[in-house]
């Protein structure tokens, strides 16, 4: 069995897969100030409630994008499940060719995004990642990554919207009833709601008049079965691409990861 662990800065996902199925699944909140111990408690845990024994696992691959936090979940597989896990990043073996310069600054959320969406529904193909930052990762017809755009995420909006003005609450992000609202909520939901969509949409379609209209566009993160319903081009959203991803690098690098 394998665990897969996809470390964002604001959230943290985990999956159990034994062989190609995806047993289990968790999203927590990343934090930064756990410890080793606290990391492996709330592990252990999450497998108790699911019924899965610990001590089955025989891998650990991970994807993250928090540096601080990467000695501490290494130290936590060794300890906890007694394995050096393997960390994606611009040097594994994909099968994908990088082509963003330099490689080192693409994400490894966004290598393993690419190569879930590649397997899964072919290329070229669009992934739209929802996370504190909303990432575009590009993949051309010979599956090459090419890039992409990064924009801030909904709640930073959000967020930023509450911070800077003294008389606007902080809402709910939410589909309002109306374009128009009727209230100050209304009106700052339909706001961040119908202009991030349209944002999406935007820069989707100047992607798609450089790819070709017949890329394909998939969406992932906590945000995506939102945003997807308002959105034109959207057409498959995947909560699970990015575990997908972690497991097929680990598979691809199994012999070398498992000697």
């Amino acid at each position: 069995m394998l665990l897969v662990i996809d470390v964002g800065n604001t959230n943290t996902s985990l999956g159990v897969y034994d062989g190609e199925r995806l047993v289990a699944h968790w999203r927590l909140t990343t934090a930064r100030a756990r410890t080793v111990d606290e990391y492996g408690v709330h592990a252990r845990n999450l497998f108790e409630l699911a019924g899965l024994d610990f001590q089955a696992i025989t891998a650990v691959t991970i994807a993250s994008v928090v540096p601080p936090l990467n000695y501490v979940l290494k130290r936590m597989s060794e300890v906890y499940f007694h394995h050096t896990p393997l960390f994606v990043d611009h040097t594994t073996d994909t099968g994908m060719t990088i082509l963003y310069e330099p490689a080192s600054d693409v994400g490894a959320d966004r290598i393993v995004d690419s190569v879930a969406a590649i397997a899964r529904y072919g290329a070229p193909c669009i992934v739209v990642d929802f996370g504190t930052a909303t990432t575009f990762d590009a993949v051309d017809s010979q599956g090459r990554y090419l890039g992409g755009v990064i924009a801030p995420g909904i709640t930073i909006s959000s967020d930023a919207l509450f911070e800077r003005a003294a008389r606007l609450p902080r809402v709910e992000i939410r589909r309002p009833r109306a374009v128009i609202g009727a209230s100050t909520v209304e009106a700052m939901q339909s706001g961040l709601y119908y202009g991030y969509v349209g944002l999406v949409d935007g820069i989707l379609r100047r992607m798609l008049q450089e790819l070709g209209a017949q890329t394909r566009i998939i969406a992932t993160g906590g945000l995506a079965s939102l945003i997807a319903t308002g959105s034109e081009l959207i057409e498959t959203v995947d909560d699970t691409l990015t575990l997908e991803g972690l497991r097929l690098v680990y598979e691809r690098n199994r012999q070398r990861v498992d000697t």
